[in-house]
């Protein structure tokens, strides 16, 4: 039998196919472009490799197109017909079941699968990140945290994959607002595993939960190698560096960046989708002319109504067909979401909640009717993690919740949802806070309950 990098027992028999293995399962850990590749080499070698076909499915399901998960399931298809004809582990059997159980709607029965694995494999490095992924898709903080932690004893220090173990540990402790233990933790990941990316853009999301943006440059500057070698997770790393820029207000960089890094490739990826459409409503609500930014994701988000895979994806659609730009697909992808919220699928209840309000929230919001914006996405906002993402993605909606409450003069409204926001960051007031306390202070002033600023 032969043995992965991480020390894991396989099927494989081929010495080249367990070299492309390895190099799958190191390119998956540092979100690298060439992963694919890799997983097609495995499988051109070994074609009866039941966990390589599983795994080729599970990355296409995270993928969120409704249209790959076709693929995914023609990927459990031969998963299934290599385990019934070939020899495999038991290890690897729950993948293939974990892969099944997913596509039947159930994210986190998968979750369990690869937990159950983790019990009888800790240092199982593949388990550990799909888990990972997968609660990060839910929004499970707490479970991206608890599962690490678990595992956490069974790696020594010379353990091939430690280094990425800690990079998902750092963005856990971060997303669970121990912000000091994950920079430390993010900062360790990198030094032993220099490709992790992850790790490295979980120290940026410290600096951007503790508003300190000149400390979040300074930790990218140099660093670019770091992630030079990523899929579209490139691209949201230096969203993460545009966002230090904005706190800091500089806009011609922001913009820089956007047009030179963000959308260099005009995907319709709905992650990259996700770090356009939030960014430049950042820039509007700061004031900002973003020009004719906006028209190449209406025109892609509006060929992605029909989608719903994923209710974090359609909100940021949502957020380039509002307003003038796309009213008919807006009025479609409503009604879309309106109708998977009625479904009895994991995913389909966070269609319902956070789904539906926050959705006619984006809506109101761009047709100018903020007091009912406000409400609408306030009412969201209690269950907005279930949509998934990290609270610097998510924090664009906090942003337009806020704002609405402001343009329509619902002061005290507002600003104690900011204050909320502010006591998330460990009591640190970042350039956006700082901004709207001083327009909440002036409208309580001079403010004209019978006109709604545009702006």
């Amino acid at each position: 039998m032969q043995f992965d990098v991480f020390g894991q027992p396989t099927s494989l028999t081929q010495p080249r196919a367990l070299e492309a293995w390895n190099d799958t399962l190191l390119g998956f850990l540092a979100h690298a472009a060439v992963t694919p590749k890799h997983l097609g080499d495995v499988l051109e070698a070994e074609p009866d490799f039941a966990l390589g076909h599983a795994v080729k499915g599970m990355f296409y399901i995270l993928l969120g197109r409704r249209e790959l998960m076709q693929t995914a399931q023609d990927a459990y298809t031969a998963a299934t017909t290599a385990s019934a004809q070939g020899q495999i582990t038991s290890r690897e059997k729950r993948y293939v079941d974990a892969l099944g159980i997913w596509l039947e709607g159930q994210p986190s029965g998968a979750i369990a699968l690869l937990e159950d694995i983790l019990r009888d494999h800790p240092d199982d490095t593949l388990a550990m990140k799909l888990s990972h992924a997968i609660r990060f898709v839910l929004g499970d903080a707490r479970g991206m945290r608890e599962s690490v932690e678990h595992v956490m004893p069974a790696y020594a220090p010379d353990h091939k994959g430690r280094g990425y173990l800690l990079g998902c540990h750092s963005f856990a402790l971060e997303e669970t607002g121990e912000y000091e233990k994950a920079e430390i933790a993010g900062r360790q990941a990198l030094w032993m595993a220099p490709d992790d990316a992850w790790g490295l853009h979980a120290v940026a999301h410290v600096h951007d939960m503790t508003a300190n943006a000149e400390k979040g440059l300074a930790w990218l500057s140099g660093r670019e190698d770091a992630w030079a070698h990523c899929n579209n997770f490139r691209y949201h790393v230096w969203w993460h560096k545009a966002l230090m820029h904005l706190d800091l207000g500089q806009v011609d960089q922001v913009l820089d960046l956007y047009d030179t890094e963000i959308r260099k490739d005009q995907t319709d990826d709905y992650r990259d989708i996700s770090n356009a459409t939030s960014l430049l409503m950042r820039l509007e609500l700061d004031g900002v002319n973003v020009g004719d930014r906006w028209d190449e994701l209406a025109e892609l988000s509006a060929a992605r109504t029909e989608d719903g895979c994923l209710i974090f994806a359609d909100l940021h659609y949502m957020l380039a067909l509002t307003g003038e730009r796309k009213p008919e697909a807006t009025g479609k992808m409503l009604q879309r979401i309106a109708r998977d919220a009625k479904s009895n699928c994991e995913m389909g209840s966070r269609m319902s909640d956070p789904g539906i309000a926050a959705a006619e929230g984006l809506e109101a919001f761009g047709e100018a009717r903020y007091a009912e914006a406000f409400h609408k996405l306030a009412q969201a906002r209690g269950g907005m993690q279930r949509a998934g993402g990290s609270h610097a993605q998510r924090d664009v909606f906090e942003r337009m919740t806020i704002d609405a409450g402001i343009r329509a003069g619902l002061l005290d409204q507002a600003e104690a949802i900011l204050d909320d926001r502010q006591a998330k960051r460990a009591g640190h007031e970042d350039g956006y806070t700082a901004a709207r306390r001083t327009l909440i202070a002036t409208g309580r002033g001079d403010y004209d309950t019978a006109s709604v600023p545009a702006e």
